[in-house]
């Protein structure tokens, strides 16, 4: 599936610059509530750093699978595929081959 990117979005943790992938496995340490603007996901901590987990990522304590938070920069009119889909936010690609997460919100589908 495609999407567009219908605003400039400037994500609220590029200051963090672009997270590792944690692997599977990696510890994590929950916040008590989940974000009050995105059902779902969860403030944390994995490694030192301190980004987003969609609670379905973790299990016991740990990652079910390899993760890597890193929200995507995109400008207004990109296209952009998607490859998965997590609590109202898309895991994509753009047409550089970076990947990372944009809310759901930003984006409109396109007909390929």
């Amino acid at each position: 599936m495609k999407v567009r990117v219908m605003q400039d979005y400037p994500s609220k943790w590029a200051f963090q610059g672009n997270f590792p992938t944690f692997e599977k496995g990696t510890p994590v340490i929950l916040a008590a509530e989940e974000d009050g603007d995105f059902t779902g996901w969860y403030a944390c901590e994995i490694a030192g750093h301190k980004p987003y987990v969609p609670i379905t990522f973790v299990r016991d304590g740990a990652l079910t699978r390899d993760y890597n938070p890193t929200e995507l920069i995109q400008k207004a009119g990109d296209v952009l595929d998607v490859l998965e889909i997590v609590y109202a936010w898309l895991l994509v690609t753009n047409d550089k081959g970076i990947t990372g997460w944009i809310p759901a919100e930003a984006v409109v589908s396109i007909e390929t």
